[in-house]
């Protein structure tokens, strides 16, 4: 095999690398515009806003509650339009429970 047909093989294998990651990422893409969607039907304007501003800070927690909500939503076990209050209620059931730590002075 001479270094011409070795420098065209890795190249080819590159390319093939990089349009499957490119596919992932366009496949990804999808999926977040699919679910942005599917929690503006859900959700009202400041349930969103909350979960924004939750995303910041607990992302792989926002990505579970949506999941859950799109879940409960196609079951028909809830009701849409979903409020503020009730994201709530649900975050404060699935968070953790933050550990409370007291200092006594003697």
């Amino acid at each position: 095999m001479s270094y011409d047909d070795e420098l065209e093989r890795i190249r080819q294998q590159k390319m093939a690398e990089l349009r499957a990651r490119i596919a992932e990422e366009e496949a990804r893409r999808q999926r977040e515009a699919e679910r942005a969607a599917a929690m503006r039907l859900i959700l009202t304007p400041e349930a969103r806003q909350r979960l924004a501003n939750l995303k910041l800070v607990r992302p792989e927690v926002v990505s579970a509650l949506e999941e859950l909500l799109i879940r409960l939503v196609n079951e028909g076990r809830v009701r849409t339009p979903i409020t503020d209050d009730d994201v709530k209620a649900i975050l404060e059931r699935i968070m953790p429970r933050k550990k409370e730590i007291r200092i006594e002075r003697i």
